[in-house]
């Protein structure tokens, strides 16, 4: 199971211009925290600008070790090499794999390893027990390429940062997810997301999640980022 970091924060670019703060700033907020993984997440922008993000976001950790993650875009995921995070509209599981060339599909392992391809993540958005089931058992038998290395379950709280958001599913369908993704022959990192805070992510985690996906919570009146993020790798121990 690859394991996620317990803070996953996702750099959405209509929360950050709704405050005025540029992406390379907040992406140097995180890393001075520590962070270890980050997903990029912009619905609006075309790809040069994607890219001029994601540079800005891979300069600012360029001391640090960290995962990126491109939310949607798989195409732009394989041209940085990064991993992709796909949602119930956007591309499969498989598909997203396809595009980041991994070596299920094209090289043996050890030449494609060689290569520098294969080794992307995918993530899986989920908001019902249904997805999150079709999510973790694909019906694809090509060596475990149609399965998402996470899967995310939420709306897990209100959340005021997607419009439009799913039904809450509140800690019990995190708990609920854990005990499907256990089921599994290979167990799946869980990731929860959805109005997490400082005040309420260690119940998350006490629910089952590996990790949660932290966006507006990073913001608290008088604080820096940096150190709210400090916090919240505190509370998730």
């Amino acid at each position: 199971m690859f394991c996620v970091p317990k803070l996953y924060p996702i750099i959405d670019r209509a929360t950050l211009d709704a405050r005025g703060v540029p992406v390379a700033a907040f992406a140097a907020e995180l890393a001075t925290a520590g962070v270890g993984m980050v997903q990029y997440r912009d619905k609006l922008r075309g790809p040069q600008e994607l890219l001029r993000a994601a540079e800005q976001i891979a300069a600012a950790f360029a001391e640090r070790e960290c995962v990126f993650v491109m939310n949607d875009r798989a195409d732009l995921a394989a041209l940085l090499g990064w991993g992709v995070h796909v949602g119930q509209g956007d591309l499969s599981v498989e598909d997203a794999r396809k595009v980041l060339r991994t070596p299920h599909l094209t090289l043996p392992l050890d030449e494609a390893e060689r290569r520098g391809w294969g080794t992307q993540l995918v993530g899986v958005s989920t908001h019902t027990e249904e997805q999150l089931r079709a999510a973790c058992e694909p019906t694809s038998q090509m060596r475990d390429v149609g399965h998402p290395d996470y899967v995310a379950i939420g709306p897990v709280f209100a959340t005021r940062t997607k419009a439009d958001a799913e039904p809450v599913v509140g800690l019990e369908g995190v708990r609920r997810a854990r005990a499907l993704t256990r089921r599994l022959p290979e167990e799946r990192a869980l990731v929860a997301i959805g109005g997490i805070t400082l005040e309420n992510a260690r119940s998350s985690v006490d629910a089952g999640a590996d990790s949660v996906a932290v966006i507006s919570g990073l913001f608290v009146e008088g604080r820096s980022v940096a150190d709210v993020a400090r916090d919240f790798l505190r509370v998730l121990g």
